[in-house]
This record gives structure tokens, sequence and C-alpha cells, in this order.
């Protein structure tokens, strides 16, 4: 039977779904290698009109242009790193530079950039354009100036090479951090007596992880075999509660070695992506990336993020030494006074002080945060504030049985489709993320076409008939890609360049880092977290403890933070190349200088395997957590003034997820909260002040 390629044509599902069930593993190189050819011809249709240039026939044709192409992209990239297919892999790779040479052409486009411009220089002369038209513009005019779109010549064509070996090399980078999670040699394989200290849950965990990687391999399962692995899962509670010292500390080196050595190394690459983007910014007149890339963002320049990381580091670097010097006294009443922390060490002895100070332990709210229960509480905060219900639709085709898709419904109509992913496999990508299959838009004729939302999870698997149940941090992980998810999902754009997520990269973090503030809060926690057993809710006295060791190690917190935003700095400042010779680790302890928790440990790094930066869309923007950390606790203060869940106060904030990026961030956060945000909330929040 003649198979015809799905990604090829707009689907016939209901809500427009993508048709998992029907996509062959060759179809997406050949949507995508087929999509760019269609593109090119409607962008060629567009640059060459002999019409006058007009919003309608250059910007909004533009911006509605490539749908089969983005469509078989966005869903090729998810699927490659939720699945880990090698195959997937091997045609990301392949298919990578072609999107990427074939973006870099439209952006090159000289008489497309004339019209553009044209369009541009007009715009005040349109009085009957909307705002969001007039946006549109203005973004598309940045979007072009800011991609080589005035560089001529050679200048040209090196801008145009340098952003394709640019694109294959993050590919490479985001490749190479993902085979090296899975990598058989980043692994503990233990007996039970290596296990002290750790939770049954973890145990069990660690067990059948043991057993499924026996039975792949065609191996004898003796049953007295564990395995801990790299993922968050596995590595999170073995550092924070193994009793043996000298094995967190092989795991603490094991994860923190990661792509610095050997067949997955990243050193070279890095340096390559940090040399090749000062040369870009070098292109565009700028004397280092970060300058160059600050331009669209909130905080404007790299004087604006020094000026938080500074604030933020005056503030909070006292505390975080008393954290630590409290923490190894705590330790040395076991240990001895010649004791000294390390950092295999903080995690297990902080939590231990912890508990003792606060009767506290992650363990013990696990059993009130079983998987179903929690999706319904955490799904339910988006009812009790914008009036949201979801609802499973099994009809919906999903990429692996693991998923779960629903219907999110406001008003009685279908906002969107939400795609939940949430347990670990092998292979798949670490961490958590939100990303799309399609995001909101509106079509020719007005019509709104549903996003299709997808967040991705790495939870446990249940063992057994035991019920999954989730510590706090993963709580909070799911209420932070779930607030990603809600503002793709109330996007009201009428252009897919302004829909959803497409916001400055400081501005986007907002909505997620919000969502989080919820879990301290006993009204949230008393509509869902119930006993897995005997369908008590969560104590008073638990909930307290929670909140009262919520600010504990908040500054080794933020100061670890501050560390990621200073590194990513130091690299996009960079104002002359970094030598191959060069020691990354030598760069790193003078990047991180000023805010280090802790000495450096030789081959410790973090740079290799730091995919927010060089292969995740954060260069010069990992500032962006803290910034958003700011702005969330400063809005959430509007509700802790009015009530967690006021309606009044909601709406408002529901109308900047709707907004997406049609309007500017600040007027809208100004329009929100009526002043200018402040690090007060934040420090408040933390204890610091």
């Amino acid at each position: 039977m003649t198979h015809t390629n799905p990604l090829l044509k707009k689907s016939e599902l209901r809500f427009g779904a993508v048709p998992f069930d029907c996509i062959r593993v060759s179809d997406y190189e050949e949507a995508i290698t087929e999509g760019i050819r269609l593109h090119q011809l409607e962008v060629e249709a567009i640059a060459g009109s002999d019409d006058a240039p007009t919003f309608e026939n250059t910007i909004a044709a533009l911006d509605r242009s490539g749908k089969i192409l983005s469509g078989a992209m966005m869903t090729l990239g998810n699927l490659e790193a939720a699945l880990g297919d090698e195959e997937l892999m091997e045609i990301m790779v392949r298919v990578t530079p072609l999107y990427s040479e074939h973006c870099t052409g439209i952006l090159l486009n000289e008489r497309l950039w004339d019209r553009v411009r044209i369009v541009y220089d007009a715009r005040t002369a349109r009085t009957d354009l909307s705002p969001e038209a007039l946006r549109l513009i203005e973004e598309t005019f940045r979007s072009f100036s800011e991609s080589g779109a005035e560089l001529r010549g050679e200048s040209r064509e090196r801008f145009r090479k340098l952003t394709s070996e640019l694109s294959d090399l993050s590919v490479r980078f985001s490749q190479n951090v993902t085979n090296d999670m899975k990598n058989p040699q980043r692994c503990l394989w233990l007996r039970k007596e290596d296990l002290v200290g750790l939770p049954d849950s973890i145990r069990e965990a660690a067990r059948e992880a043991a057993r499924e990687a026996l039975e792949a391999e065609g191996k004898t399962d003796d049953g007295e075999q564990y395995l801990i692995s790299m993922y968050m899962p596995s590595y999170v509670p073995f550092m924070k509660y193994a009793e043996r010292r000298d094995l967190r500390e092989k795991l603490y080196r094991l994860y923190n070695s990661r792509n610095s050595s050997g067949q997955y190394d990243n050193t070279q690459i890095l340096k390559d992506i940090a040399n090749i983007r000062l040369e870009i910014a070098r292109l565009m007149g700028k004397s280092n990336f970060a300058e160059y890339h600050l331009s669209g963002t909130m905080a404007a320049n790299v004087e604006g993020v020094m000026r938080l990381l500074e604030n933020l580091r005056e503030n909070y670097s006292s505390p975080m030494k008393k954290e630590l010097c409290e923490v190894e006294d705590y330790a040395k009443k076991t240990e001895g006074d010649g004791f000294v922390l390390m950092p295999w060490d903080y995690s297990y002895w902080s939590e231990k002080l912890r508990n003792e100070k606060y009767a506290f332990s992650d363990e013990d709210m696990k059993p009130y945060f079983e998987l179903t229960s929690t999706i319904e509480g955490v799904f339910g905060l988006a009812t009790k504030l914008y009036g949201y219900t979801f609802r499973e639709n099994r009809d919906i085709p999903v990429y692996h049985a693991d998923v779960r898709a629903y219907e999110v419904i406001e008003d009685d109509q279908v906002l969107g489709i939400l795609y939940a992913d949430f347990f670990y496999r092998a292979g798949k990508s670490p961490g958590a993320w939100m990303t799309e299959f399609r995001s909101e838009t509106k079509d020719d004729s007005g019509n709104r076409e549903l996003p299709l939302i997808s967040i991705v999870m790495n939870f446990s698997k249940p063992v057994g008939d035991r019920p999954v149940l989730l510590t706090p941090g993963e709580v909070r992980t799911f209420l932070h890609e779930f607030g990603h998810a809600l503002h793709g999902l109330s996007s009201q754009a009428e252009f897919a360049s302004l829909s959803g997520t497409n916001v400055y990269h400081d501005f986007v973090e907002l909505f997620s880092q919000f969502n989080e503030n919820y879990l301290t809060e006993k009204g949230f926690l008393d509509g869902f977290a119930r006993h897995y057993e005997t369908g008590e809710k969560m104590p008073d006295s638990l909930i307290a403890g929670f909140v009262r060791a919520g600010q504990y190690g908040a500054a080794y917190s933020c100061m670890r933070q501050l560390g990621f935003g200073y590194l990513d700095m130091a690299y996009h400042t960079i104002e002359e190349p970094i030598r191959a010779s060069y020691d990354i680790q030598c760069f790193e302890r003078d990047a991180q200088e000023k805010v280090k928790c802790f000495d450096s440990v030789a081959g410790c790094l973090t740079s290799p395997s730091f995919g927010h930066i060089f292969s995740g869309g954060y260069a010069a923007g990992y500032y962006g957590y803290k910034w958003s950390e700011v702005l969330d606790a400063d809005a959430f203060s509007a509700f802790k003034e009015n009530g967690i869940f006021d309606r009044a106060t909601a709406l408002r904030f529901k109308k900047m997820l709707q907004s997406g990026g049609t309007v500017d961030p600040m007027r809208l956060y100004l329009e929100f909260r009526g002043k200018e945000p402040s690090v007060d909330a934040l420090l408040q929040r933390d204890g610091i002040i």
C-alpha cells in the first residue's frame, strides 16, 4: 500500500492533533526536506511580488508561511529528546544544518529585507493597523536586522556560514549530553549493603532499574544488584540520603565529569560555540555576544544583567557562607573536628540538619503527593485561577504509551491540547521541559488554530503495585512546566511569531516560576494533598514545617544559580577567542570566583554539560531565571495581598498569559502590578530580610 506522509499535509484529526500513530521515522526527513522547498517557494513569492510592500502581503504573509516545515521540525525536535531514538537523533544531525541554512537564507534575502524595511519605515502612516500588527512589524524588522540582513558581501556570506556551523555544533553538544547521561560507565552498580540510608522507595526503584538494564543486555539477574544512574530521580535522592560518603563522592565525580572526555567530550565543541558567537557579534558591530544578544530583552544590555547578578550576590553572599558553616559544624558533631564539608556532602548533611531543625523531610511529604491526585491538584490550580478544566482524551494519538493527552477547556470550548509525558525511560533526555507541536495562531479567515502543547518530565515509574509518589521537588518541577504550558495554551495572539512563549527570554520564566509559589500554600495543598493510604489531608504541622524549611538553604541555592549566571556571562562577554589549549577548569574557576560555594574539584566541570547555554537557547540568558524569580515573587505578592485565588488578580495575570509577545513585557507587567518589580519580595520570601 502507498504510504502518504502525514507530516506533509494538514492534520485531519479532531483539533488538528498530530497523527503520531501514522508517522514513520523516515517521514521526518522527507517532510523537512520538502517543507524547506515549499517554504522557499512561499518566501520567493513574497520577496518577488510586483505589488508594493504592505503589512498584509509581506509581514503577515511571512509569519503565516512555512507551516509544514515548522510542524515537522517541532515534532522531530521534541520526539528526539523525549524518546532518545538513535534514528531520530541521526535524522536531526542531518536536517539541522539544512534547516539552519534555510532560516538564515530567509533572513539574508535582500529582496525580502527591502520589503520588510519599507513596511517598517511606513508603519506609522497606517492608521488601520492593530497594536499587534505594529508589534509584529517591529519585531520582524528587529529579527532581520539582528540576523545580518544589513550585512553585505563577504560579511554576509561569513554570517551565513557561521550560523550553519553554530547550529550543527549545538545539536552535537546536545546529543553528547543525552548520550553520556545514558552511558553505562556513568552508573553505580551496587549491592543492598551499599544503600544504607536510602528510603525504601528509592531502593526499590534502583532494584527495578538494575533488573530492566540486565534484561535489556541479556544478562542474568541474581536479584541482588541495584543501579544508580545520572538521572535526577536516581541521582538526587542518593546524594541526599546515602550514608556512604565514598559512594556519594564517586557518584558526584561521575555526574560532574560528564562530557569532559572520551566519546562524548564537549570541551572543544563549547569553545567553538563560544568563539563562533563572538565572531557573529563582531560581524554585527558588537564587542561581544552578550552585547549583541541582549538588545531584545527586559535587561536590555550587559550592564542590566550584571546589575541584577551583583545585587543578588551582595544580598545572598553572607547568608550563604553562614549556611555552609552551620552545615559543616553540624556534620563535625558526627564526623569529628577534622571534617571538611565537600560538594558531595552538602545535600546529605543539610538534609539531616533541616530534619533536626524543622522535624521535616521530603520523604514525609511523598505519601501525600500520589501522582494521580497531584495531577488533579496541579491542573486544578488553573481551574481556580483561570477557569480551565482538563479532560483526558484517549482517542488522541500519542507518541509513546506513557503519554496522556488532555483537552483543555474554557467556557465549554476547547482551548488547546496538552500532552503530558511523566515518566523516565532509557534514552530520554534528562530534566523536564515544555514544548509545542503547534503554537496558537489564527488563520487567514480569523479562525483560531488550537495550540498543541507538551510537558515532559522524568518521574520514576511505578514499581509493581506501588503508586507513584512524588517528592516536593518533583511537584515543583511539575508546577513549573505546567506554568509554561499555560502560557502556550492561554495565548490569544493572531500571529505565530508573537504567540504563547514567543516572548523576551527573560520574561518567559515568570509564568513557570510563579506557579511554584503555590507549593508552600496550605490553601492549595488542602485541595489535593492526601495520604495515598489513609486519605487524610496533609497535616498542618507538616505544611508549616515545609514552609519553614523552604527558606533553609535559600542563600546557597541562589548563589549556586548565580554561579551558572556568571559562567554564562563569562562565555558570552569574551572579546578574544578561547584558545583550543585553554583549560576550561581555570575558565570556570575565574568566572565563578565571586559566587563560589565550594572550591572547584579537579576533573569536575559544569560547562561541558551546560546544555541551557550551549544548545538550549539560553546563551547570555541564564540570568533570566533569577530575573524571572524577582518578577514571580513580586507578582505573587499581589496574590498574597488579595488572596491566593483572587479572581480579579488572576484575571489581570491571565492577560499577561494571553498576550504572548504582542505587548512589551514591562508594559504588561506594569498593567498587572501597577508598579515596577522589586527584589524585596524575593528577599522576604527567602528570609534574607
